[in-house]
């Protein structure tokens, strides 16, 4: 059985993923999504990190971080 982005099973053929969709629309069965093993109050602490280094950063250093991501991106492509 073909599994979804996050590991759970769903069915091959687009009619039953129509008829589970129904199902899941009218309560008949629940779609639980899976545990990703990550604690919630870390994801929250590392969402405010990224915001905080944000605002620490001075807008040339976000434009330098953000250039050399892109010539890393760009260099990943042309190979």
């Amino acid at each position: 059985m073909p599994k979804g982005p996050n590991g759970e099973k769903r069915p091959a053929d687009a009619i039953g993923l129509a008829v589970m969709v129904g199902r899941i629309a009218t309560g008949e069965i629940e779609d639980v999504a899976p545990d990703d093993g990550k604690d919630p109050a870390a994801k929250a602490l590392g969402a405010k990190g990224g915001k905080a280094r944000a605002l620490k950063l001075s807008q040339e250093e976000r434009t330098d971080i953000a250039k050399k991501a892109a010539d890393l991106r760009w260099a990943a492509r042309v190979k």
